[in-house]
């Protein structure tokens, strides 16, 4: 695509996920945050810690008990994208404790409001008319998700994937209630109650007539969290200090901001027209990291910040090995059209290897990792993605618009030594 409008419209787009990311978009129903609204760490804002301890259980938990219980409460900070967290159980009290951060608009600083966030902490069972549990959400669901559909019975569905004793049992109690209602209750809270249109085999239902895909998505997170092995309670909620505080994070930014700069000014004095090319695409691959963090409100630690960081440096590197291809191509005596092709394509496969590999680096810490490990692995993988738009994509695009205009085709302008015939 070889256009003078191009670098313009690049130029443009640039602009507006640059005010997007630092200022957020309020448009309507439409609530992009911006950076000012991120969610922060543990280390940097502070949190809330509790105890979730059995409710109404008569013994004591067992060890595998209090370990899956630990195991759905990070499953839900990982759907929540809280990434810093500390989960771990007491066993001297038979109980889980639970640190977390704030909300990115937390005002009032409520531990026993912010726990909340955490979801339902119930058992969950699905009854008859009568009362007999038919299934529990402990034993016999794998798990549920909301969907949209187009059937008759209304544009929003929840699904529930059985397991293979769950989709016995359902298949015998559906067969027996056609034209009946199975109830689901939270402990004694009754959440919702579908009637049964046949029976249901295969080890898949649907809930259908969902008003909306909130309503469809609540239900669903409910019916999840009910696989507990017990009711859970939470006690003794506390604020955590930061241990690094605001203060460090604006050191932290400034030192980011004059570091940004002093990376721009000096490709502009080295790389001249290649260098405000690369500027451009660093602040576009920065405000793409800034919205992949504060739209999805995914937490922002310490760890993660250094991916951030890192996936920079990276950036920078792929511009530095482009611009050097480019000016030894022009070196060479090839035309400037000629040397812009080559000098990307040599440098793709350089940049290509050095990012795909922490690519995969990034993968297997989020897969692998949790908290930290996953904030960094998550800010790394988004950071090397963005490289390849910005820094071969929209670079490439950049260059090749700029190239049309005749006052910019001279060599000199891409660090040449010598005028290319």
């Amino acid at each position: 695509m070889k256009s003078k409008k191009t670098f313009f419209i690049v130029f443009l787009i640039t602009a507006a996920l640059f005010y997007v990311s630092f200022f957020g978009l309020h448009i309507g129903s439409l609530n992009l945050k911006g950076a000012d609204e991120m969610r922060f760490g543990i280390d940097i804002r502070g949190g809330v810690e509790a105890t979730y301890t059995p409710k109404d259980l008569n013994r004591a938990p067992t060890s595998d008990e209090l370990e899956q219980a630990k195991t759905i409460i990070e499953t839900r900070m990982d759907a929540e994208n809280i990434t810093d967290r500390e989960v771990y159980i007491d066993n001297t009290n038979g109980g889980i404790v639970v640190k977390f951060p704030w909300k990115s608009d937390e005002k009032d600083f409520d531990a026993q409001a912010a726990i909340s966030e955490l979801g339902e902490t119930a058992l969950l069972t699905f009854r008859d008319p009568d009362g007999n549990i038919v299934l529990t959400g402990k034993d016999d669901i794998a798990k549920s998700y909301a969907s949209a559909s187009a059937d008759s019975d209304g544009p929003y569905v929840v699904i529930l994937e059985l397991t293979s004793t769950g989709s016995d049992k359902f298949a015998e109690a559906t067969a027996n209630l056609i034209g009946k209602p199975i109830s689901i209750y939270m402990d004694d809270n009754l959440i919702t109650s579908p009637t049964v249109q046949s029976q249901i085999t295969g080890g898949v239902a649907r809930i259908t007539k969902q008003a909306s895909l909130e309503e469809a998505s609540s239900l669903s997170n409910k019916i999840n969290s009910g696989s507990l092995p017990f009711s859970l309670e939470a006690h003794d909620a506390n604020i955590i200090s930061a241990t690094l505080g605001t203060d460090a994070l604006n050191v932290m930014v400034l030192a980011g901001e004059i570091a940004f700069a002093l990376v721009c000014l000096f490709m502009l004095l080295y790389y001249r027209l290649p260098g405000f090319v690369a500027c451009i695409a660093l602040m576009l691959q920065v405000v793409g990291q800034l919205l992949a963090l504060s739209i999805p409100q995914f937490t922002l630690t310490l760890p993660g910040i250094a991916g951030v960081i890192l996936s920079i440096g990276m950036g920078v590197d792929a511009n530095v090995i482009v611009s050097e291809r480019i000016k030894e191509e022009l070196n060479s005596g090839k035309t400037l059209s000629s040397a812009i092709d080559a000098g990307f394509h040599r440098a793709f496969s350089s940049v290509f290897d050095g990012n795909i590999t922490v690519m995969i680096v990034s993968v297997v810490l989020m897969v692998l990792g949790s908290g930290s490990m996953l904030s960094f692995g998550y800010t790394l993988l988004c950071g090397v993605l963005m490289n390849f738009v910005a820094g071969v994509t929209a670079s490439r695009l950049m260059i090749k618009s700029l190239s049309c205009f005749k006052p910019l085709q001279k060599p000199v302008l891409f660090g040449a030594r010598r005028i290319a015939e």
